[in-house]
């Protein structure tokens, strides 16, 4: 790829991501009163984070199997109100059980 080409392509994509974040704050001069468009931006970046999510953590591994376990573990340890650290360690010490336990069944 050529200089002149690569910094093309580097201002359109700054641009492009600049323009997606700014229109909205030079479009928007007061405050939103409306509360259902408040409560739909308010669940928006749940949304998107919950979206890239979910399918890595299905592909995290090389058996579906474990990854769901792992994946349900974190769901219900995560309901019980426990830290992301305690989450996370639950949710891979349940793939590592499930993968060995696959592993001795012969799959």
């Amino acid at each position: 790829m050529e200089l002149k080409q690569f910094f093309t392509y580097l201002l359109v994509m700054a641009g492009s991501t600049y323009l997606i974040r700014a229109i909205p704050f030079a479009l928007m001069k007061k405050k939103i009163q409306n509360t259902f468009v408040r409560s739909f931006l308010h669940y928006i970046p749940y949304t998107v984070l919950t979206a890239m999510t979910f399918p890595a953590a299905l592909y995290a591994t090389n058996n579906l199997w474990a990854a769901a376990a792992g994946l349900l573990v974190a769901v219900l340890v995560a309901v019980r109100g426990k830290s992301l650290t305690v989450v996370a360690a639950c949710a891979c010490v349940s793939v590592l059980i499930v993968e060995l336990l696959l592993m001795q069944l012969g799959q």
